[in-house]
């Protein structure tokens, strides 16, 4: 039966991009309503499905009213992505990825830490690596530099950062903040995380919730297992837009190579 919820303004958008994810959509799904009440809602765009998966986000936008369904022709998750989040209400945007669990308190202890401090703009967690069984991998814990609010960026380090997001998926994020940074780029097919994080860290600071929050599958069809080496190739494209926007020059040209 349809779930009710008083209508309420809306304080965190979780974005979910799905693509043929019909078999492990629903405990995904279940694990972000289980986060709050009428102030959170689930932007689900789907990229273009060809298996069961439009049919299972019909049934649960039919069922609850926190669910919102966007359906595009394939074009990859960055542009499901920049989609979902365009259409995101909350002044909060969480990042969730099919197949991944978030726990039932992630956004409660992630929210806190963004109401705790503006000077805030990207939470993470320790995020718990796992195979397609939910087998035990290991855990990201990042650097441990940044359990309290920090800036983060730094240019005599590798990557030009001291710490960061464990998983993309385990990000929340200030929507304004994001709008200020130009949200994801399209031109990322890849590496779009990290280049949105750079420019939102010029916008704020970053803290890592030292918990496990969020459990991310890795499987054979997916990208972090399937295309290593053009996330390689795209990462040092993003290094050198740090560098190039550091030196108060355009990153233009980089964008086009990536």
């Amino acid at each position: 039966r349809p779930v009710t919820f008083a209508m309420t303004e809306v304080t965190t958008s979780f974005v979910l991009p799905v693509y043929n994810a019909a078999e492990l959509l629903p405990e995904t799904i279940d694990s972000v309503l289980g986060q709050g009440d009428g102030d959170v809602e689930l932007v689900v765009v789907d990229d273009g499905s060809t298996d069961a998966t439009p049919s299972i986000l019909s049934a649960y936008a039919s069922r609850d009213p926190r669910v919102r369904l966007i359906t595009q022709a394939n074009a990859g998750i960055t542009r499901a992505l920049i989609a979902g989040c365009a259409a995101a209400r909350g002044k909060y945007i969480a990042r969730q990825d099919a197949g991944d669990l978030s726990s039932p308190s992630r956004l409660q202890l992630q929210r806190a830490a963004l109401d705790a401090e503006s000077s805030v703009v990207l939470v993470s967690c320790w995020a718990a690596f796992a195979g397609p069984a939910l087998e035990p991998l290991w855990i990201a814990r990042g650097t441990g530099k940044s359990a309290r609010p920090v800036d983060v960026r730094d240019l005599s380090e590798c990557y030009c950062v001291i710490d960061g997001p464990a998983h993309h998926g385990s990000a929340v994020f200030r929507r304004d903040a994001y709008e200020r940074a130009g949200g994801y780029r399209a031109a990322f097919y890849y590496g779009q995380d990290w280049d949105l994080w750079y420019r939102l860290f010029d916008c704020g600071e970053f803290q890592m919730i030292e918990e496990v929050l969020y459990t991310a599958r890795i499987t054979p069809g997916s990208i972090s297992a399937s295309t290593k080496t053009a996330q390689e190739e795209i990462a040092a494209i993003v290094h050198e837009s740090v560098r190039a926007r550091a030196r108060g020059e355009s990153d233009a040209a980089l964008v086009e190579r990536a």
